[in-house]
């Protein structure tokens, strides 16, 4: 049994054409599979439907059509403590470092909530949370300075790796990273991909990558899947989808950046 299984996922929002109330499909007919410790890669451009369904996937919004299942679990239908166990196993990261973090929390507060939150054993000794929280502060290339600083106080790669390193910090099965770096400089993009990396590597978590970046799914992911107008129109093995492409619309998004950009290989810092 695959870790997150979609099965033939719609989704559709109502919208007003002129006095009537038409439902408005943004996801349609969708499936796919993740493995544990893989990376499904999700490209396609802005209004493609990749982010709905990273949200159907996290319990956001429910399916129109169709079913989510964690774990064999459906997501949807899912009790109150039974969708409190899997959102221990599936945590996102947003696009957007600054608006994902609350600028009245310091750092420690940010990363250790998790533990607060779900109740971990553990959760009231304040000691064990700061030592934790230093832990998980060094993963992502960041040090027990940060602790009790704010947000603002921090460049947008810092952020990202703060809210990182909130992600991990129940060792969830599955990160869905939701355009990741498109909010940073290249450079600094670039130091948080290969920190995904290296984190996938340490950790094993399986990744829902969602970009626009064909290049940069390529580079992070086992799998892709190609998304256009809420559609599901091309996956495969990363490599074979990327040297060739079935759908006029894959070759189109390869065609658009044809080059992996040669940062992908630069050293992670604390950008």
């Amino acid at each position: 049994m695959a870790l997150v299984e979609v099965e033939a996922v719609s989704k559709s929002y109502p919208r007003r054409v002129g006095l009537h109330t038409e439902l408005h499909p943004v996801v349609e007919d969708v499936s796919f599979t993740i493995e544990a410790g893989e990376t499904l890669g999700v490209v396609g451009e802005s209004g493609s439907g990749k982010t709905s369904v990273a949200r159907m996937i996290l319990g956001l919004v429910e399916p129109t059509a169709g079913r989510v299942l964690v774990d064999g679990v459906d997501v949807a239908t899912a009790s109150g403590e039974e969708l409190h166990r899997l959102r221990r196993q599936m945590q996102p990261v947003f696009q957007d470092p600054y608006a994902a973090l609350n600028p009245r929390m310091t750092v420690r507060e940010i990363v250790t909530e998790p533990f607060v939150i779900h109740r971990i054993e553990g959760a009231g000794n304040r000691a064990a949370l700061r030592a934790r929280a230093v832990e998980l502060l060094r993963e992502v290339g960041l040090d027990e300075s940060a602790l009790e600083r704010h947000p603002h106080e921090f460049s947008g790669g810092q952020r990202q790796r703060i809210n990182i390193a909130r992600a991990l910090a129940l060792r969830p099965r599955l990160l869905i990273l939701d355009e990741p770096v498109s909010a940073l400089d290249v450079s600094i993009g670039a130091q948080i991909v290969n920190l995904l990396r290296r984190l996938q590597r340490d950790h094993g978590q399986a990744y829902l990558f969602i970009s626009h970046s064909m290049p940069l799914v390529r580079y992070l992911s086992t799998r892709i899947a190609v998304m256009q107008n809420g559609r599901l129109v091309e996956a495969g093995d990363a490599e074979a989808v990327c040297a060739s492409p079935r759908e006029a619309y894959t070759r189109q998004l390869l065609a658009a950046t044809p080059e992996l950009p040669a940062w992908t290989d630069s050293p992670a810092g604390a950008g």
